[in-house]
């Protein structure tokens, strides 16, 4: 099982995969609450350059409420991660599977909640 939700931007630069992440991720109920420059992180920790390698922490607060009242230490899993990353010939997009993520949960009610989730992240998937 893949554990991640993925589409390949041909001919994209990071700018305007991030832009158009972040517009399809709100399109479909997702804030962005948190965002880390991996490059540039290893660039200035490590001195190591990198290709281009985002990850935003994508969060549907509606949805992050209900599984949180179900599983009270979830929270440790969220947000939702999206990666962007510069590959050979454009942006990869990858978004966490949350039903894939959830499956060492021992909780009945927790995959109806990631699989919604999950549809919503691959439709703005899809969108980008």
């Amino acid at each position: 099982m893949s554990y991640t939700l993925d589409r390949l931007l041909q001919d994209a630069d990071m700018d305007t995969a991030e832009t158009r992440a972040r517009a399809a991720l709100m399109e479909n109920g997702f804030g962005v609450l948190t965002e880390i420059d991996v490059a540039a992180t290893m660039k200035m920790k490590l001195d190591k350059d990198m290709p281009g390698y985002k990850i935003l922490g994508a969060c549907n607060p509606t949805m992050a409420f209900e599984a949180i009242g179900l599983e009270p230490k979830l929270g440790a899993m969220l947000p939702c991660n999206v990666i962007l990353r510069a590959v050979d010939g454009g942006v990869e997009v990858s978004a966490v599977d949350p039903v894939a993520s959830m499956m060492g949960i021992d909780n009945t009610e927790l995959p109806r909640v990631a699989t919604a989730v999950r549809d919503m992240l691959q439709k703005a998937v899809d969108e980008i």
